[in-house]
């Protein structure tokens, strides 16, 4: 066998072992990221997102998309229209475009209309609106391309809601700024901060996740705290009482990944057991019902749930042995099950084994495949 068809054929398999990264649901703002393809308007079912195969780390929310690669440089696409595309324009994009140059991108997140980015040297970077201080510049002025949040080299993973950020840095303090409306800030006042103010004096925050009007975080021991809105028992207290600051949820300390959608909550235990819990007016709470629940209820007797990730009415899990269940609201296909009909119980996406990370958008679906 020739050397060019040996290194060839070694390219062929390489680009086939991936991570590779999948959309669907609706792409009226382009947010599936698939110009060009016939149906791009709307997928009931997962196609690939052009032919990159070292896809790390998505995230979503409404109807754009970010996702950082294996090699450190970012893509994003769907709605622009508050620059939170980050290319120094308001415009749509239907298809990935690389934000700017640079190949140092962590790990992205994304507001209503703003997205943040942490790099791998712990410096952390906003655009898009800035309504209510969203970009943490100390004023409210709308960028389009990437600025820096302060001069900080130690934060590690960010998350965006409803006009407000939370960050956790490397030493387990946690800061929000932005929106403060509900008091989803956590700093027992419904006062707007355009800068990021640290969450109490806690030096032990973990994994943080917005989405609207409240803010859940899980700690390294193992606890979970929620504050903000509860309309409908979002914070996981058995009431519908909103809280300014940190309130714990139940007593159980074994939680590990949080993820916040509309307005209900996922929670995975390290014991790989699911709970959810808030709104469940389309089934997006997984208990074959769609009754409201203002505490943590367990999602069946599984004990092999490993990531979750909530949309605005849809939600899914990934299973430690690789496969991807959705359910909740289906409107428009995002559940990936090749129909429209809504589930209120765990399905399973297509019969794939290797789903690594999905970000949920408000009727799309993003889901990143492992490599090999």
């Amino acid at each position: 066998m020739s050397g060019i068809l040996q290194g060839l054929l070694a390219s062929l398999a390489a680009a086939a072992s991936g991570p590779f990264l999948f959309t669907w649901g609706i792409g009226n703002n382009g947010q599936l990221g698939l110009a060009g393809l016939d149906g791009d308007f709307q997928r009931s079912s997962p196609v690939q997102v052009g032919e990159l195969a070292n896809w790390a780390q998505a995230a979503s929310n409404v109807n754009q998309v970010a996702c950082v690669t294996t090699d450190g440089t970012l893509f994003t696409w769907g709605s622009g229209t508050s620059g939170q595309l980050g290319h120094n324009n308001r415009i749509n994009l239907s298809s990935p475009v690389q934000v700017g140059a640079l190949t140092n991108w962590a790990n992205a997140a994304m507001g209503v209309a703003h997205t943040l980015c942490v790099k791998t040297n712990g410096t952390l970077f906003a655009w898009g609106s800035n309504s209510f201080g969203d970009l943490g510049q100390n004023n409210t002025i709308r960028r389009s391309s990437p600025v820096q949040v302060g001069a900080l080299t130690n934060w590690a993973q960010a998350t965006g809601g409803y006009f407000n950020c939370a960050c956790v840095k490397t030493n387990g303090t946690l800061f929000t700024w932005g929106n403060n409306n509900n008091g989803q800030l956590g700093h027992n006042n419904i006062i707007n901060r355009s800068s990021p103010v640290q969450v109490g004096a806690s030096t032990n925050w973990a994994q943080v996740s917005a989405r609207s009007y409240f803010v859940a975080c899980v700690k390294t021991d193992g606890t979970l705290f929620a504050w903000g809105r509860s309309v409908v028992g979002e914070l996981g207290q058995n009431n519908t009482i909103s809280h300014s600051s940190p309130v714990q949820v139940g007593t159980l300390t074994n939680w590990a990944q949080v993820s916040a959608g509309g307005i209900h909550i996922a929670c995975v235990t390290t014991a790989g057991t699911l709970f959810t819990w808030g709104a469940s007016n389309q089934g997006q709470l997984g208990h074959n019902n769609r009754i409201n629940i203002s505490s943590p209820v367990q999602v069946g007797a599984l004990t092999n749930w490993a990531y979750a990730a909530m949309g605005n009415a849809h939600s899914s899990c990934v299973k430690t042995n690789g496969t991807l269940f959705t359910w909740g609201n289906n409107s428009n296909g995002q559940l990936g099950h090749n129909n429209i009909s809504p589930r209120s119980s765990p399905v399973q996406v297509g019969a794939l084994t290797n789903w690594a990370q999905a970000a949920l958008g408000n009727t799309h679906t993003a889901c990143i495949t492992s490599s090999g």
